[in-house]
């Protein structure tokens, strides 16, 4: 059995200043469970069968098999997964030459854990290695956004930074390419291979102090242009759309 103090800790784990000073987040769900493991050392696992456990086991040494009743009282999912695992987070050095040869995210306070987690799969499957995130960007650690990033987050590299900062020492070696609505249509654009791509808040998109390092003002155009339509895209699609276009560029070279 889970005792109470194992409770109230996975518990308090739902806070970011828990997690914060444990350094963990939590995971759950097979496969989840099973991209990260891996990658992330393992302080504590719950599973609900025993057949899981002895697939998990040399992963930890701390694992516990316990009833459907004992998980609902630590789980953080409205349809509780089976699996639970308390993974320590990473800690990532920016490699700045690197950088400047391949293409990286930044995301200026983009506020949804659910976007976010999209955002992050959207870098791995576009094979994006680095996104930098503002300080008041959602949390990445945060359960919603761990569930949402659907194992991503053990390929891709997540620094939180002061993006002015950032910015500001990799502006003359690297494009900066940012997104707007009276942007210029990106189809008709020369792309470059490596860069950053800077996304903006859901609501008000890129605040004035990112876009002086703006070199390029980018816009997914609606079909035909000038039309009426949605008033804007949501902000992982529209990532979505314009990773996959500088890829596309890429390849076809």
């Amino acid at each position: 059995m889970l005792s109470k103090s194992k409770i109230k800790w996975i518990n308090s784990l739902e806070r970011k200043k828990n997690r914060d000073e444990e350094n963990v987040f939590v995971a759950e769900g097979v496969k989840i469970v099973t991209d990260l493991l891996p990658f992330f050392k393992c302080r504590f696992l719950a599973v609900t069968q025993s057949e899981v456990s002895d697939k998990f086991s040399k992963y930890t040494d701390e694992i516990e098999v316990i009833s459907q009743d004992e998980y609902r009282k630590i789980t953080f999912q409205k349809s509780p997964q089976g699996v639970l695992a308390v993974l320590e987070k990473p800690e990532y050095k920016i490699d700045y030459p690197k950088l400047t040869m391949n293409l990286s995210l930044a995301l200026e306070d983009i506020q949804d854990p659910g976007n976010l987690g999209t955002i992050i799969r959207i870098a791995d499957w576009f094979g994006i290695k680095d996104v930098f995130c503002s300080p008041h960007t959602a949390d990445v650690f945060s359960p919603k956004t761990i569930q949402a990033t659907m194992g991503a987050i053990a390929r891709v590299r997540i620094h939180y930074v002061d993006l002015a900062l950032f910015l500001d020492k990799i502006k003359d070696k690297i494009p900066v390419y940012g997104t707007y609505m009276n942007g210029e249509n990106i189809y008709d654009l020369t792309l470059s291979d490596s860069g950053i791509i800077i996304m903006g808040n859901e609501g008000n998109g890129i605040s004035a102090e990112i876009e002086k390092f703006i070199t390029r003002k980018i816009a997914v155009p609606t079909f035909p242009e000038d039309s009426i339509a949605s008033e804007s895209l949501n902000v992982a699609t529209a990532t979505a759309i314009v990773a996959a276009e500088f890829r596309r560029r890429t390849h076809s070279k």
